[in-house]
C-alpha cells in the first residue's frame, strides 16, 4: 500500500530526524527495516510514533560477523540511511564507498547537524545549535527577551528529517532512471537555512529588520499575533489581506479610525494594546464561535489534548487512534496510491527471524 510500495530501505536506528524520515517513508509504503543495537533487543515503547510501520532487527555493530551479514542485507536494499557523526560508518566498514561497491544503485542517506564537511562537521550539537547558526533562532521571540526555540521542529524535523526524505526520494528517481546510486548529505544547518529563504529574501528587499518583533510576521503587527482571552486561553490572528482585516475589525466590533491605517508600523504597538483589550472581553470559545466560517483568519490556539477532537481534524481523519492514543495519520494524501492509516510499532529485534529468512542472513551472527 502507498506510492513507495516495493522500495526497501535500511534505517540505522537513532533519535529525532532519522527515525522521523524513516516514519515518513514507511507511512508511504516503503519497507523500512530499523537496525537497532543488540543491547536493545526486546525493548518496546508502543508510544514511539517514529518507529511505526517498520520492521526491526538487532545486531552487534562491534562484531565483524554481524557486519558481514549487514553488508549482505545492504546489497539487497534500495537505500539506507544513518545519523552518526562523520566517519563512524566508515570505521564500521559500512561507509558509502564500501556499500556502493556492494550495490551500485544504492541511495545512501546521511543525516547530521553540521554536514559531512566543514570545520564543525565533527562537533556535537542539537537542534537549537543548528538553528542558532542558520539565522532562525535570532528571529524568534519578543522584543527585549531571549530568542525562543520553536521546539525542535525547524532543525530536527523540517530542516533535517523532511530534507533527508526529499533527498532520498530524489536520489531514488535518479537511480531508477540511470541505475546510479549516490550519497545524500542532509545537514540540519542546510535545511534550516533553506526554511529561512523567504526571510533572507525579505531582508535583501528591505522588508525585514534584524530587530525582533518589528516585522510583519514576527508578532509586531496587531493583525498577526496571538491574544489572550478572558479564560486565559488564546486565539491566533493572521488577517494580513485588507479584505480579511476589514472582516476582523467588523467581527471584533472595532470602529476606531486609527485601525484603518493597517500598515502604519508606528501605530502597531498602540493598536495591539487596544485590540488586546477587546479580545480580553470574551472567552476563546466565544471568539471561535463568532469567527466560525469567517475569512478573517482567526483560529483558536489548541493544546495537544484538544487538537485531535477539533471538528475539521475529525472530518479529515487527521489523527488516528490505533494504539490507545492519538497520533497524526500518514500524510500527504494521494488520489490513487492509498496509504493505510495503520501504526504497527514493533519491539526491537522482533523481525530478526523474518528478515533473516527473506534476505538469506545468518541470524546467529547478527548478535
Amino acid at each position: 500500500m502507498g506510492p513507495l510500495k516495493g522500495l526497501k530501505i535500511l534505517e540505522f536506528a537513532g533519535i529525532g530526524p532519522g527515525p522521523f524520515c524513516g516514519m515518513l517513508l514507511a507511512d508511504l509504503g516503503a519497507e523500512v527495516i530499523r537496525l537497532d543495537k543488540s543491547s536493545t533487543h526486546g525493548n518496546h515503547n508502543k508510544a514511539d510514533i517514529h518507529n511505526r510501520n517498520k520492521k526491526s532487527i538487532t545486531a552487534d555493530l562491534k562484531n565483524p560477523e554481524s557486519i558481514i551479514e549487514i553488508r549482505k542485507l545492504i546489497s539487497q536494499m534500495d537505500g539506507i540511511f544513518e545519523g552518526f557523526r562523520p566517519g563512524v560508518m566508515e570505521r564500521l566498514g559500512l561507509g558509502p564507498d564500501e556499500c556502493l561497491k556492494l550495490n551500485e544503485s544504492l541511495v545512501y542517506g546521511r543525516m547530521t547537524g553540521w554536514g559531512q564537511e566543514g570545520p564543525m562537521a565533527n562537533q556535537s550539537g542539537h537542534d537549537i545549535n543548528y538553528i542558532a547558526l542558520s539565522g532562525v533562532l535570532d528571529s524568534m521571540g519578543r522584543k527585549g527577551e531571549n530568542p525562543q526555540p520553536p521546539l525542535n521542529l525547524v532543525g530536527d524535523f523540517g530542516g533535517g528529517g523532511m530534507l533527508l526524505a526529499v533527498g532520498m526520494l530524489s536520489a531514488f528517481i535518479h537511480a531508477q532512471k540511470t541505475g546510479e546510486g549516490q550519497v545524500v548529505d542532509a545537514a540540519m544547518i542546510d535545511g534550516s537555512s533553506m526554511l529561512m529563504s523567504m526571510f533572507y529574501s525579505f531582508k535583501a528587499m528591505g522588508f525585514w529588520s534584524n530587530d525582533k518583533e518589528s516585522n510583519l510576521l514576527d508578532g509586531a503587527a496587531h493583525f498577526y499575533d496571538t491574544y489572550e482571552c478572558s479564560d486565559k486561553k488564546h486565539i491566533a490572528i493572521g488577517s494580513i489581506e485588507p479584505k480579511f482585516y476589514a472582516e476582523l475589525l467588523e467581527k471584533l466590533e472595532i470602529d476606531d479610525k486609527e485601525f484603518l491605517d493597517q500598515m502604519n508600523r508606528d501605530a502597531w504597538p498602540k493598536l495591539k494594546l487596544k485590540m488586546a483589550k477587546v479580545i480580553k472581553l470574551k472567552s476563546r470559545d466565544e471568539w471561535t464561535k463568532i469567527f466560525d466560517s469567517s475569512d478573517a483568519c482567526v483560529s483558536p490556539v489548541l493544546s495537544l489534548s484538544e487538537t485531535p477532537s477539533h471538528t475539521h481534524h475529525l472530518s479529515r481523519n487527521t489523527f488516528m487512534d490505533v494504539n490507545g492514543f492519538d497520533e497524526p495519520a500518514p500524510a500527504p494524501r494521494f488520489s490513487n496510491s492509498k496509504a493505510e492509516n495503520k501504526s504497527i510499532i514493533l519491539p526491537s529485534g522482533s523481525s530478526n527471524d523474518d528478515v533473516s529468512k527473506l534476505y538469506d542472513l545468518d541470524i546467529s551472527k547478527l548478535g
